[in-house]
């Protein structure tokens, strides 16, 4: 790629993410029906983009699965108890 080559980016605000250990526990994340429902698309091997509204749903299945997800900044839609 050249000095000149332009890439077309766009920039998303307040997203949702699930950003894992490493790329096989977002493996098995996704392998989890119930949580690969509320996913939008992998972003990286250990990034998984998450459907808007859905956060309090991820955080309810990934404490089901003996997670303990730390939750960082919530959208202005939704309400969430930060203390889960």
């Amino acid at each position: 790629m050249g000095s000149g080559t332009r890439i077309s980016v766009k920039v998303h605000r307040r997203v949702n993410l699930i950003v894992a250990e490493d790329a096989v526990l977002a493996q098995e994340l996704l392998s989890r029906r119930r949580l690969a429902d509320q996913v939008l698309g992998r972003l990286t091997d250990r990034m998984l983009l998450i459907r808007p509204g859905r956060i309090a749903a991820v955080v309810e299945e990934l404490q089901a699965m003996g997670h303990a997800p730390r939750v960082v900044g919530t959208s202005h839609n939704e309400t969430f108890d930060h203390s889960l």
